[in-house]
């Protein structure tokens, strides 16, 4: 477990929140400049709070009251920042047996995080010649064998490009399935929080606006100034029926309804394999019956649960569907459809509109 309550001010607000951090992966959220890495360096020891207590897996780190304040690398506690920080003199052996711990606690063997992050072949090369996903991955396996109670990974694929940062992913969510340790992800980018956060911390000018489960967060469109309105809206549980129709189109069930979205890759999984689909607000429209001779193949009936009204021209109206599902539509449709608790609708999303989250 990883406690925090504490206070720092800062240049353009004051961070001040309690946080419980349990085993698995959690996602600090937030846009630029939120402070969420403010957090994770209070946690790390490279920040030091006005007031207040941290304590990480039973070990008090930090406690204004009583006097404590553990520097950095007394902190059970790996770190893995934006641009690897690996020594360039060292190769990337010596930048992982850097990592070791030199007091009484164990740490995993190198093979096992050789292994784990795929590295036998880099061992003998310096930083210099590596790619920024390999660099990452050493900068993850160095702080894995100083056998921390908690890993801490400020944006870690932030200057990493498309390829790379895919790369990267498939091996934190290894390193997610593999072992029960707390893991803090420091992000912006809401498709890595889905793809593998077990958790949410919303984090907006220096304060824990909402934490828990992801599908609740991301499913209150109040929540939706932390999250942002391009990327605000639901997630969706499915399974994979068919990877391909014929027409370039992956068949999906979701909770009773067949949803079709551009064809899959053999990454989200196999047919048969569980998915998350992520469906913007803007995405989805509604109607009060279904519609009939359209291009739009995703049509997914329900029941209104409530409806959000906002001082501009748009309101958001989340669904049960089964799930839940939100759409942000006018609220002159809002007024023209009747729409309130109870009123049975039809939602429609285009097929173009859907993605895999995984």
């Amino acid at each position: 477990m990883l406690k925090i309550d504490a206070r720092r001010k800062l240049a353009e607000f004051e961070w001040q929140g309690q946080l419980e951090i349990r085993p698995g992966v959690t996602a600090l959220f937030g846009q630029s400049g939120a402070g969420k890495t403010s957090l994770v360096n209070m946690i790390a020891g490279l920040l030091t709070p006005d007031e207040g207590e941290i304590a990480i897996g039973g070990t008090c780190v930090f406690s204004s009251r009583k006097g404590v304040n553990l520097p950095p690398e007394r902190r059970p506690v790996g770190v893995v920042f934006q641009d690897g920080r690996l020594f360039p003199h060292l190769s990337v052996r010596g930048n992982l047996q850097y990592g070791r711990p030199r007091g009484p606690r164990s740490a995993p063997a190198l093979e096992e995080v050789v292994e784990l992050l795929q590295l036998e072949a880099l061992l003998g090369r310096r930083p210099m010649s590596l790619s920024g996903g390999e660099q990452q991955r050493v900068a993850i396996g160095r702080a894995l064998l100083t056998a921390p109670d908690a890993l801490l990974l400020d944006e870690p694929l932030a200057g990493l490009d498309g390829e790379r940062r895919g790369e990267v992913l498939g091996f934190l969510e290894r390193l997610k399935r593999d072992a029960d340790r707390i893991i803090v992800y420091v992000t912006h980018r809401l498709e890595e929080v889905v793809r593998l956060a077990d958790r949410l911390v919303l984090i907006d000018r220096g304060e824990v606006r909402a934490a828990g489960g992801l599908e609740d967060l991301l499913g209150r469109p109040e929540l939706q100034a932390v999250i942002g309105q391009r990327t605000a809206g639901a997630l969706l549980r499915c399974r994979i029926e068919q990877i391909d129709d014929g027409d370039g189109l992956s068949r999906l069930s979701c909770s009773g309804h067949t949803l079709f979205l551009p064809r899959l890759d053999l990454r989200s999984g196999s047919e048969g394999a569980n998915i998350v689909l992520q469906v913007r607000a803007g995405d989805v429209s509604l109607s009060l019956e279904p519609p009939r001779r359209s291009s739009v193949l995703n049509v997914m009936s329900g029941t209104v649960e409530r409806v959000v009204r906002e001082d501009g021209a748009l309101a958001d109206v989340v669904v049960n569907v089964g799930q839940t599902l939100w759409a942000r539509i006018t609220r002159r449709s809002v007024r023209e459809l009747g729409l309130s608790p109870g009123v049975e609708v039809c939602a429609t999303i285009k097929a173009a509109s859907l993605y895999s989250a995984d």
